[in-house]
């Protein structure tokens, strides 16, 4: 979930190749909106989004499902930000400009904590 469109689409090819389905949303409204129909399990999710902050957006998803991990995306390397997205739920950061390397090992780790917690609740 990202305003600019070509890193959404770009982002949903990379992960096309690890057979996993990506669903893209350009604004806070449509991501919420996607979110309570799709359910899924991963968001990544840019913190400077038009119409409703990445925070704001943070904030709505996990009220509506607080299992999901949400992988924030920024410019800014700024803790206070950092800090108040932790505090609404944030799993993780990946800062601009994206490294495809960084980003498999993040989508990774979050895919084993949820596969860790289906065993856990199973």
């Amino acid at each position: 979930m990202d305003d600019e469109k070509g890193l959404c689409d770009i982002l949903k090819d990379f992960f096309k190749i690890y057979g996993l389905q990506a669903l893209i949303a350009t604004n806070g409204k449509e991501a919420v909106a996607l979110v309570k129909k799709q359910k899924p399990q991963i968001v990544i999710l840019d913190i400077q989004m038009p119409d409703m902050s990445g925070l704001e957006v943070l904030k709505e998803i996990k009220q509506i499902d607080s299992s999901i991990k949400v992988i924030m995306i920024t410019v800014m390397d700024d803790e206070q930000t950092k800090n108040a997205a932790r505090q609404l739920g944030a799993d993780e950061f990946i800062t601009k400009p994206i490294i495809s390397d960084h980003l498999e090992e993040v989508v990774r780790q979050k895919i084993t904590e949820l596969i860790g917690e289906d065993k856990t609740h199973a």
